[in-house]
């Protein structure tokens, strides 16, 4: 250790370009997992709300919950210790100059999904909603009355609830009169029963539904097969593994090009009796302080670059999650070490001081 960090000292701009270099792609590993993280909340944060062990849905929906349809009788088949009622539609919402893309969901106010508002208070009349703080980010307030694309029906804010999200679309909660009204019309009370799925909590959540014709999903499951959500996730991580290769590449190529300039050095230290395993420790050593301090650079330059960020941006840092890369970072850095270690294993002491 005392003679890799005398070298790093004593070469300090040599050491401080692989440096930087791991500090960049650090952080944008960093970054792309924190963006990763806040995607998939993005989609998720609605259905993580309910706290819920499985949903159940037809099985002709295709885990999909808007192209589910059951009726209030089918729910009463389920059999689970806690079961909420949702029906869920999308729409694009107005109040003046705003407009927001929006899911709705229809539930029961004494049932276990009833979220809890942060700030106003929950629907108590016909037409009234609770909505995703993320309108209220977007501009949105409490008394604004919101027109809807697909309905005739204008529905008042009275309160808004963190957390609120699903598909990337802001929730709108309200009754399932209410529900029934904007979604079909004039032909609401010929459909009054219609819902979508019922959410269940309860431990054994495969056995809660015997009836063919419906599918129990538990959540993680149900939230797998939300649309674009496995394949945004997938793409997010596998550029993160390309980029713990590169890493690797990277360091190997810059540590084998100082290694070859530093043949004859390493070859007259062998030849006073150094040994290889000695020289080999070095290398890693070196590797080991260039990829900690590179690594926690970009952790902190990330922290600090999410302070900054407009709420639009979709990015949430999962410190444990960062942590893990890190140390990924770490030992695939050392690893591309290994062809200098290699280098330095096969020099003759003779060939290179010129013997």
């Amino acid at each position: 250790m005392f003679l890799a960090w005398s070298e790093i000292k004593r070469n300090k701009l040599r050491f401080s370009l692989i440096t930087g270099v791991l500090m960049l792609v650090a952080y944008l590993v960093f970054f792309l997992s924190g963006l990763a993280t806040g995607l998939e909340n993005l989609n998720r944060e609605a259905v993580d709300k309910w706290e819920a062990s499985g949903i159940v849905l037809t099985q002709e929906s295709d885990k999909n919950l808007p192209q589910s349809f059951m009726t209030l009788d089918d729910a009463d088949k389920v059999d689970a210790s806690e079961k909420a009622v949702i029906a869920m539609t999308n729409a694009i919402a107005t109040s003046n100059d705003l407009k927001a893309n929006v899911a709705i969901f229809g539930i029961n106010e004494d049932e276990f999904i009833m979220p809890e508002p942060t700030s106003g208070e929950v629907f108590a009349s016909e037409n009234e909603v609770i909505a995703g703080e993320s309108l209220k980010d977007d501009g949105f307030e409490i008394g604004d009355e919101l027109e809807l694309s697909s309905s005739e029906e204008v529905l008042t804010i009275v309160g808004f609830t963190d957390s609120a999200r699903f598909n990337a679309a802001p929730v709108l909660y309200t009754d399932l009169k209410t529900f029934n009204q904007v979604k079909f019309g004039e032909a609401a009370s010929e459909n009054e029963d219609q819902i979508n799925g019922v959410v269940i909590k309860d431990e054994s959540v495969k056995n809660t539904m015997s009836d063919d014709d419906f599918e129990v999903l538990e959540i993680e499951e149900f939230i797998t097969s939300l649309p674009g959500y496995t394949e945004q996730s997938l793409t997010l991580s596998f550029m993160i593994y390309f980029l713990f290769i590169i890493s690797s590449v990277i360091v190997a190529i810059f540590l084998y090009v100082l290694t070859v300039q530093k043949i004859s050095m390493f070859g007259v230290m062998k030849a006073q009796g150094i040994s290889s395993g000695y020289l080999a420790k070095s290398v890693v050593a070196q590797t080991f302080l260039l990829a900690i301090i590179g690594v926690v650079v970009g952790f902190l330059l990330t922290l600090l670059t999410g302070k900054f960020l407009p709420a639009a941006v979709p990015v949430s840092f999962d410190i444990p999650t960062m942590l893990i890369y890190g140390s990924i970072l770490i030992v695939v850095a050392i690893a591309g070490a290994v062809f200098s270690v290699w280098t330095i294993v096969k020099i003759d002491p003779l060939k290179a001081i010129g013997g």
